[in-house]
């Protein structure tokens, strides 16, 4: 992972932007005008897409957002695990309910048939 720029200037100069007309209801306006907006931020690869508006500019407006969103979400470090011992309680209700399960499957049994032939 490496520090990425989160401001809009940079992001402007790292992106890919594409218009294109966006599918769905809309009328007039939405069909015959390309407002859609995906954003391909190059260094990443990741693409975010906005098509609510009937706006070019608000659909802009709102992909660089999301892309800042995804970005931010990026770059953050997970937690990291700290792995923890099962309880004695627990490991032992575990158990009981392996030995009632062993047990029901045991009265599923045919009846007539010997432990010897299996």
């Amino acid at each position: 992972m490496y520090k990425l720029s989160l401001h809009l200037s940079d992001l402007k100069k790292q992106t890919t932007v594409t218009f294109y007309r966006s599918s769905g209801p809309g009328g007039q306006r939405k069909n015959k005008r390309e407002t859609a907006v995906r954003l391909h931020h190059r260094p990443t690869g990741v693409t975010s897409v906005a098509t609510e508006h009937r706006y070019q500019s608000a659909n802009l407006e709102l992909a660089f957002h999301r892309l800042k969103d995804k970005l931010k979400q990026l770059s953050k470090k997970p937690k990291p695990r700290i792995p923890t011992n099962v309880s004695r309680a627990k490991h032992e209700k575990r158990l009981e309910k392996k030995k009632i399960h062993s047990q029901k499957k045991v009265l599923r049994r045919k009846v007539g048939i010997s432990e010897d032939l299996f």
